[in-house]
């Protein structure tokens, strides 16, 4: 039956007159047809309204519910963070927010991807604003928007762009950092151990005659044995040093805090390993040996390309006294022949 004001006013006007009661229908209705959360506490925190998407997703009765602290309803809500939060609300009568990067999750509710995302509960934006009645009570309005699939789709997206950047960074053959990498750690180590006068050493390696290798194996043992090496190298350093393919057969380790007569050892035990290892190729023994030269920044260096030219004289005077040993830049005052 249509209300008598509503029916008054259609008469004289010629439009219908949305009364109080047909409001609060229309807005039922429209709440619970949305597929976001809309849940209705007081000052007091306390359940005045939610809508089916609530109903749906916890499986409980909207009996049991209206009146009962939203605490007590949700026992796993931060109940110290909400309610700094809620009051903030309250007293300022501003919106506050709250977005998944913040908090995965505010209330445990479940999701519609149980096989493609690693998650238990739906990731959730949450809203929350001040709603003034006419009898001046204030509440808020807590909306709860399942954002789980952009969730998922972030985390793909993000884990796509890190291996990105690292296979930006990696050699493809050996699996050890690439030039460019490696190169730009040396800048940072430089930089650092001018900063805070720290020691800082730099090992460069080189495999003996591998074109021989090559041309005796094929370049598909090369490979391998570049692999192997790379492997056996990187299992003696610490978790500090930086280690790279610094192109073809020659390769590089940056050694932060290290002095000389530590860096020495350290290649005198690389040199040592790589004799010693045994490496096979289609049931072929190779054997493999290394040069290396071992140089120190000094007070005298103002660039770290310097670090590496000492490196690289200290290997070439390890080649030219017979290759398979370790050299240090503080004996080397020339370029020896190769």
């Amino acid at each position: 039956m249509l209300d008598p004001n509503a029916l008054t006013h259609l008469k004289s006007t010629g439009e219908p007159m949305l009364t109080e009661p047909m409001l609060k229908q229309i807005n039922s209705q429209i709440a619970n047809q949305l597929n976001t959360g809309v849940l209705v506490i007081d000052d007091e925190f306390n359940i005045v309204m939610w809508n089916r998407f609530l109903q749906v997703h916890t499986d409980k009765a909207t009996a049991n519910i209206i009146g009962q602290s939203i605490f007590t309803i949700f026992p796993e809500l931060p109940e110290r963070w909400l309610t700094r939060k809620l009051t903030s609300v309250l007293q300022l009568n501003s919106p506050s927010f709250c977005s998944w990067q913040q908090r995965h999750h505010l209330f445990e509710l479940p999701h519609t991807r149980p096989i493609t995302t690693d998650s238990e509960f739906m990731a959730q934006n949450c809203t929350f604003l001040p709603i003034e009645t006419d009898c001046a009570q204030k509440h808020i309005c807590i909306l709860i928007e399942d954002v789980t699939d952009v969730c998922h789709y972030q985390g793909q997206l993000q884990k796509t762009l890190e291996e990105l950047a690292q296979m930006s960074r990696i050699d493809g053959l050996t699996q050890i950092y690439n030039r460019r990498h490696w190169q730009e750690s040396l800048a940072q180590e430089y930089a650092k151990s001018r900063r805070h006068n720290k020691k800082l050493s730099l090992i460069m390696l080189d495999l003996d005659h591998f074109k021989l290798l090559n041309d005796n194996y094929g370049h598909q043992c090369g490979d391998m044995v570049l692999t192997e090496i790379s492997a056996l190298v990187s299992s003696l350093l610490r978790v500090e040093d930086t280690f790279g393919r610094y192109g073809g057969e020659e390769f590089a380790i940056i050694l932060p805090e290290t002095h000389l007569a530590g860096a020495m050892e350290l290649g005198q035990r690389i040199c040592t390993s790589i004799a010693t290892a045994s490496l096979n190729y289609n049931g072929v023994a190779i054997k493999v040996t290394v040069s290396l030269g071992v140089a120190e920044l000094s007070d005298d260096d103002s660039r770290y390309e310097e670090l590496i030219t000492q490196a690289d004289l200290a290997l070439y005077q390890a080649k030219g006294q017979g290759r398979n040993k370790v050299c240090s830049a503080a004996f080397v005052t020339s370029f020896p022949l190769a």
